[in-house]
């Protein structure tokens, strides 16, 4: 029979690097639990968590690390569009990780290298994601640049993103988070002339709306919003949102989503 094609893209994201940090560690205790051949045992599921731990010795506590709070709030805009799911080379303690962390309710599907057998850049564990949720491709986004060119190719669109602005702009110029960004400022004046001075840079639309403050009755207590959604080189605004952010706080003001 053949299989209905999903509704919505497919957005596969990492985890560590991408949507969880931790504090470096010691260069001692480093060198140890990242060895290749006992990483690969921790991350296949050849051995537990505990057992690593106990391998690479004192100094490596269990920690769940910490949120990178802008990324996930880029993942929350992305499932309004996407199917998202985590791929992440992992050891049995994920799922521990990402309840102590609040994330275990952020993603439609959660996929542990630990479970699967296989860890990236393996191309199998790639094919293997998709064939189980039955799609043909997907754009998966990772911190490492090794790991992106193995989904690439397996036949998915793999991107590089170090930092989260990378994230974002991978997101945005694909269509999986929405293009606008309100730039809000607190003189109309200002906000006017700024607005005119965008449209001339190639910036769209550029039009200018009084937004009062929820709960104001006062009529002067507003905001004044420019809306942004292309930018000069015909990408999404919202993947120039640090551009946007410096811009809006040079002003006194702030930068929202569109």
């Amino acid at each position: 029979m053949e299989r209905t094609p999903p509704l919505k893209p497919l957005l596969l994201l990492d985890l560590d690097g991408v949507l969880r940090s931790f504090p470096p560690l010691p260069g001692h205790v480093a060198e140890a639990a990242f060895e290749p051949a006992l990483l690969h045992r921790a991350v296949t599921g050849r051995i537990s968590d505990e057992q690593w731990r106990r391998e690479v010795g004192a100094g490596f506590a269990a920690t769940p690390g910490e949120v990178v709070v802008e990324a996930l709030a880029l993942v929350r805009a992305a499932r309004q569009r996407c199917f998202v799911a985590l791929l992440t080379n992992a050891t049995t303690r994920l799922e521990a990780d990402l309840a102590l962390l609040g994330l275990d309710g952020e993603f439609d599907a959660v996929f542990s290298s630990a479970r699967l057998g296989l860890a990236k850049p393996d191309s199998a564990v790639f094919r293997r994601v998709l064939d189980e949720l039955g799609y043909e491709t997907a754009v998966f986004c990772d911190d490492s640049a090794e790991n992106a060119a193995a989904a690439r190719t397996a036949g998915l669109d793999g991107v590089h993103v170090p930092d989260t602005a990378a994230l974002r702009t991978a997101l945005a110029v694909r269509g999986l988070i929405p293009a606008t960004v309100l730039v809000i400022l607190p003189d109309r004046d200002e906000a006017e002339e700024l607005a005119a001075s965008l449209l001339a840079g190639g910036w769209e639309p550029c039009a200018v709306h009084r937004d009062m403050l929820a709960g104001e009755d006062d009529a002067e207590d507003v905001d004044w919003v420019i809306e942004l959604t292309t930018a000069p080189d015909g990408s999404p605004a919202s993947a120039h949102r640090a551009e946007l952010d410096d811009l809006a706080e040079r002003h006194d003001g702030f930068t929202d989503d569109g």
